[in-house]
């Protein structure tokens, strides 16, 4: 509702609406005082009251003899019936506008979504969703949003405008679909209840089996039932609070480390990015160069680890780099990988 205050028709509304409210006090004003001594403030405010509205029941103001009162009383009707007329229209039009502007940007999102291709569906958009969300979109990943809440919608969309989202259900399968599941990268069942983050993934695994999901579940009890509906790894944040909690106490300087490089500027990651199919097989110091946007970490091949790799390690397709690195630096990564692979 936010874009709604600041149409040009809102704006014209607020002008008449003061100018309305002029009108009527200096009627009253101006009846009060023609009117004197017998005509009380009540009897001059509905006497301005009835004549903007043309209900026309009788002079309450005696006006007999009072020609100028009469010239007055037609000035106050032609100005406050003018004054209504233009607030109808405005009214008017401000709804059309908004039902115009909110089917116009409906079926541009849907547009939008339907090119999307690797992306993520975050479902629910409380706390740990926002969360999500606000990560994704730091490190430049593109989502879609699906909140039956419309409350906890607005506030998202009112921080993030140009978000694409879907208000729905995300447990039904149109959604899910209207959000683009069969091409997406992963789905995020964070909403605040087990039961229907299960439903969620058992809805994403029906439709497409090989899309990722991860699931939020405040009972960790619940993990084998998220297993067998589909979760591909399962959160707790219950659990992952605690861990971290002890981690601030038992290794300070780490947990110091991570926060800092994850509220930098260059909004710091340790990122994962794939060797793509049809790249050769080659050296680490010719695939991917010692560079200031970023630091590889270790790599995984074969089924196992290989921390701190030397430049002599051979590489090819299906290897997976972890790096510490950007949100462009990670894509600077991508581009060269792909261009080897063309």
């Amino acid at each position: 509702m936010k874009n709604i205050f600041h149409n040009r028709h809102f704006t014209g509304l607020l002008r008449g609406a003061a100018l309305l409210v002029l009108i009527q006090g200096l009627g009253t004003l101006g009846y009060h005082y023609i009117g004197r001594p017998t005509a009380t403030w009540i009897d001059s405010f509905y006497m301005t009251f009835i004549t903007i509205a043309t209900i026309g029941y009788g002079e309450t103001v005696d006006l007999t003899h009072h020609p100028m009162g009469r010239l007055f009383t037609v000035a106050i009707a032609v100005v406050g019936i003018g004054t209504m007329s233009y607030l109808f229209s405005t009214l008017v039009a401000l709804l059309v506008d908004y039902d115009l502007n909110s089917a116009f940007r409906r079926r541009r999102m849907d547009k939008e979504i339907a090119g999307l291709s690797g992306h993520y569906i975050v479902c629910g958009i409380g706390r740990v969703g926002t969360n999500v969300a606000h990560e994704l979109t730091l490190t430049r990943r593109p989502l879609v949003v699906i909140e039956p809440d419309r409350a906890a919608l607005d506030r998202w969309l009112e921080h993030h405008p140009q978000a694409l989202y879907l208000h729905d259900d995300a447990a039904d399968d149109e959604a899910l679909q209207r959000a683009g599941v069969a091409r997406a990268a992963g789905v995020f069942a964070v909403t605040g209840d087990d039961s229907h983050n299960l439903m969620i993934a058992l809805s994403v695994k029906l439709i497409q089996p090989t899309v990722r999901v991860v699931v939020r579940l405040h009972d960790i009890r619940n993990e084998k039932k998220a297993r067998r509906a589909g979760a591909d790894e399962i959160v707790s944040p219950d659990f992952t609070g605690g861990m971290h909690i002890a981690s601030a106490m038992l290794r300070p300087q780490v947990v110091n480390f991570m926060e800092q490089m994850m509220h930098s500027e260059e909004a710091m990651r340790v990122e994962e990015v794939s060797v793509p199919a049809g790249l050769p097989t080659m050296a680490l110091a010719e695939l991917l160069p010692r560079s200031r946007e970023h630091v590889l970490l270790a790599l995984h091949q074969g089924g196992r680890w290989v921390f701190h790799p030397e430049e002599s390690q051979v590489v090819g397709a299906g290897v997976t780099l972890v790096l510490m690195t950007s949100p462009a630096g990670r894509a600077a990564v991508e581009q060269r990988l792909r261009s080897w692979a063309a």
